[in-house]
């Protein structure tokens, strides 16, 4: 009996998930001694009929990272998905839709017309693709580029998750050791700490004992000296490390950067972006709306890229946006 084949896939994301396997160093030499990698399009030459042509679950896993925004990476992923026992959304892009999934902010016609038309550095020829003028008139089909961005649970069924973005090296080795292993958790776990962030944080332990209150926040960037020995939240900046999962190693923390989230919620939580606002909120020092508001307005400019950076497509928040939507669609016609 020939060793396991597993698969790797990139969608709409920017590289990093890819790079991630490539960190595993000489742990990737064990990987590949194990299994029999049989698709990865982005590191050996592999085509597509190469996939169809397996028998249905004839893989036993496929680790896709990226979100689901063109009409080809949704078909492949359905590919995928007959053709693996398990599949393993891979990263924050294709777990909870990612940085891509901002995108959801605006409409497609905004998007298209930023980038082709009326961007700073765009030289409008008046052309943007269009997959029935290239199908008709070249011979050949562009994807569809969707209205929305979706996470991987969104298109298809996912087996287990592996956050972060980029998942690190400990829990790539990880994941993939759990699935040799054949004692798998619960269909639906996330590989990683459940845990907050903030119980593997080394700064955690310089938290004030009374209670966590601030008075400011600022940016990294407005910070003159941050304290390597202190926790940035006390400090003012915005970390996120008491409502993210753990199992990143802290990473961020100890390159002086806060945590933004990229491992998601916790089991149990709804919606990531709202539990983190309510978070910061609830330590603010004060009492008068006024001042709660200017705190808020100088240290979080970008309330949806601060609080769900990587969690839009799975929120509550997009949801009610896309039923406004719709009642808007709904009253024009």
């Amino acid at each position: 009996m020939g060793k396991p084949k597993i698969g790797m896939y990139w969608c709409a994301s920017c590289g990093g998930c890819e790079e991630a396997v490539v960190d595993l160093a000489e742990d990737l030499l064990m990987v590949t001694d194990k299994v029999d990698i049989v698709f990865w399009p982005v590191a050996m030459d592999f085509k597509l009929s190469d996939v169809e042509a397996m028998e249905d679950g004839e893989m036993l896993a496929v680790f896709i990272n990226g979100a689901i925004e063109l009409s080809e990476q949704e078909e492949i992923a359905k590919l995928l998905r007959r053709k693996a026992q398990l599949v393993i959304a891979f990263g924050s892009c294709a777990h909870m839709g990612g940085l891509p999934g901002l995108a959801n902010m605006q409409s497609k016609e905004k998007i298209f017309d930023y980038y082709f038309h009326s961007g700073p550095i765009v030289d409008d020829t008046g052309v943007q693709p269009d997959p029935e003028i290239t199908k008709n008139e070249h011979g050949f089909a562009l994807p569809e580029f969707y209205s929305s961005v979706r996470a991987l649970d969104q298109v298809i069924n996912v087996d287990y998750y592996v956050p972060g973005c980029a998942p690190t090296p400990n829990i790539v080795l990880d994941a993939i050791t759990t699935l040799l292993s054949g004692n798998l958790p619960p269909s639906g776990a996330i590989m990683a700490s459940d845990r907050a962030l903030c119980y593997e944080c080394p700064l955690n332990e310089t938290k004030p004992d009374e209670g966590m209150k601030i008075k400011e926040l600022r940016r990294s960037h407005e910070v003159e000296h941050i304290d390597s020995e202190i926790c940035l939240l006390t400090q003012g900046m915005v970390c996120l490390g008491p409502v993210t999962r753990g199992g990143c190693g802290s990473l961020c923390i100890k390159g002086n950067m806060p945590c933004t989230g990229c491992f998601g919620p916790m089991d149990g939580v709804k919606d990531f972006g709202a539990t983190a606002l309510s978070y910061i909120a609830s330590i603010i020092d004060s009492e008068n709306p006024e001042e709660i508001e200017k705190i808020i307005d100088k240290g979080i400019p970008d309330p949806i890229g601060t609080f769900y950076m990587y969690s839009l497509p799975k929120s509550m928040l997009f949801k009610k946006l896309q039923e406004k939507k719709e009642v808007v669609e709904i009253k024009t016609e």
